[in-house]
């Protein structure tokens, strides 16, 4: 049986109940109501009426059970209205999201469902829109996923074929290719890795190792690890810590890594004669670290899409210069780690912040 009949019946079978047991609720109790009004009724007549009490009595349940009796075609007709009415208005629903699957399976993500009231059924209808507008925006992340990836490696893919057609015409040796086909693989292969990471890291299976460490400790890494770099662009590089040396309690490599990205990011975007300053500070019952540049800034307009994957404020920016998911794998492992990430940017600049659990 389908579901509108089910719905319409027992709705029916609950209405002949609740009647049946009103009619049996009248006969026990209806007596005790109109008991007072023939008592008064037989001392008005005299001592002639105590003969006329059950006639009376006799005469008001037959009046009321006539009345019930004339009403019950009305109550039963306007019941049977309500309940058709109620049971098309779930089986309505229940249609609708069931066609609204339906076109979700077959892959139609922009599928919505209207949201009428406020009951339980328009929360139905609005958890079903909320999910097909997240597969919605998973679908658009493959998609641009894929098309991202195959534009990552078409240039050095391009590069290799343009090596070994010089390599075949005799244009370059093997010596003067060997280094440029090098570092062209090695692109690839930092690509292949930061995708597997991001994989990773999105699914929850980072390996973190947890250890106590202080917040000078991971600035002292940094800045022994980008000191050359920083020098050989003619940018500033400075870290400011806390008078108390700050306990951390994190993986310390991906702490690090975290640390590597931003500063990346910061002297690529920083001119030279800039300065880049790293800041520790306490947040709570959390370590915050912040990573500000004086470089050109990020627009208002890009700083909600910034942390997304192969995300550029400038698409014309030549690629090679990272795999462009390295925000992405930074506030990954944070947020893995226990803390989160923002960002904030004016024409002066852009300020990473991100914080960790302290120890």
């Amino acid at each position: 049986m389908k579901l509108f009949p089910r719905l319409f019946l027992g709705h029916l079978l609950v209405i002949l109940v609740a009647l049946g047991a009103l009619f049996l609720v009248v006969e026990l109790i209806a007596p005790s109501f109109y008991r007072h009004h023939v008592e008064q009724m037989v001392t008005l007549i005299g001592p002639e009426g105590r003969a006329l009490r059950p006639d009376l009595e006799r005469g008001m349940r037959r009046t009321l059970n006539s009345a019930l009796l004339a009403a019950l075609p009305f109550a039963v007709a306007v019941a049977a209205i309500t309940a058709s009415l109620t049971s098309r208005r779930i089986v309505r629903a229940v249609r609708l999201l069931s066609e609204g699957s339906q076109a979700l399976a077959a892959g139609q993500y922009s599928r919505r469902l209207p949201e009428p009231g406020r009951d339980e059924l328009a929360g139905l209808a609005h958890n079903f829109n909320v999910m097909a507008g997240s597969l919605e925006r998973v679908e658009q992340d493959r998609v641009a996923l894929i098309g991202n990836v195959g534009h990552e490696l078409r240039t050095p893919l391009a590069a290799l074929r343009g090596y070994t057609e010089a390599l075949t015409d005799g244009v370059m040796t093997p010596d003067q290719a060997a280094p440029a086909i090098r570092r062209e693989v090695r692109a690839m292969e930092r690509l292949a890795s930061d995708l597997s990471l991001v994989s990773r890291i999105e699914a929850g299976r980072v390996e973190l190792h947890p250890t106590t460490f202080g917040a000078r400790t991971l600035l002292a890494a940094a800045l022994e690890r980008f000191g050359d770099a920083y020098a050989g662009r003619g940018v500033t590089l400075t870290a400011q810590a806390l008078p108390d040396d700050a306990q951390v309690r994190a993986d310390f490599e991906r702490a690090l890594q975290v640390l590597s990205n931003l500063l990346s990011n910061a002297l690529r975007h920083t001119p030279q004669g800039g300065r880049v300053t790293l800041a520790v500070q306490a947040v709570g019952g959390q370590v915050g670290f912040s990573v500000e540049d004086t470089g050109s800034g990020i627009p208002a307009e890009h700083l909600a899409r910034i942390f997304e994957r192969f995300y550029r404020v400038d698409p014309a920016r030549t690629r090679g210069e990272g795999s462009g998911v390295g925000l992405t794998i930074a506030r990954g492992l944070v947020e893995q780690m226990g803390g989160h990430m923002g960002v904030t940017s004016d024409e002066g600049g852009s300020t990473f912040t991100f914080t960790l659990p302290g120890a």
